[in-house]
């Protein structure tokens, strides 16, 4: 496997779940940040978490992965993926990047990108729900970092995705898609999940 890193978002201010932390909500047991921390990682690829701070209570269930703090997270998404791109070794060539809101993304799906990465001149991955919805991760090749790098505002990396050629990847179910943001998304989806 081609040498590349996965960047978790969590710096967000979860806003739309005052005043709980949607991702200190429990899943299996554990917060969500935990469980999808503990899956990036099980994959064997080097992990890089952002956070709003080190000392903000989700730095306690990140794991083995290695926290990047994001100074100006209020931003919003941008932010933190700058951060994450900012804080990875030279040698790595594509960075998966994904959102920690999302229950239902398993290691294998993680697994299932890289292994559709095509190197430095392959074009950026973007997983898809079973019906073709896009969804997350996203795997940026190397020669997008400078775009990322240059990210602003709270619309992620919707501008570098709408001018790059993206292949969409397909996961089962809704795993791409499934985020949960709100009390009420939370409610709905503990309501279908066993």
């Amino acid at each position: 496997m081609r040498p590349l890193a996965i960047i978790l978002l969590a710096a967000g201010a979860s806003r739309r779940m005052a005043p709980r932390d949607k991702l200190l909500e429990h899943v299996d047991g554990e917060p969500l940040i935990s469980l999808i921390t503990r899956r990036a990682t099980r994959t064997g690829l080097p992990c890089y978490i952002t956070l709003p701070s080190r000392s903000h209570p989700r730095a306690n269930w990140i794991g083995d992965a290695t926290a990047v703090q994001v100074p100006d997270a209020a931003e919003g998404m941008a932010a933190s993926i700058r951060a994450g791109i900012a804080a990875l070794p030279d040698h790595i060539e594509a960075a998966m990047i994904l959102p920690t809101d999302m229950p239902e993304i398993e290691s294998q799906d993680l697994i299932h990108m890289a292994a559709h990465h095509q190197g430095s001149d392959g074009p950026i991955l973007r997983a898809c729900a079973k019906d073709g919805t896009p969804g997350h991760p996203v795997l940026f090749p190397r020669r997008y970092f400078d775009d990322l790098a240059a990210l602003k505002g709270d619309t992620g990396a919707r501008a570098v995705l709408a001018r790059a050629p993206v292949e969409m990847i397909t996961l089962p179910g809704q795993r791409a898609t499934t985020d949960l943001d709100t009390p009420e998304a939370w409610e709905i989806w503990r309501a279908r999940t066993p």
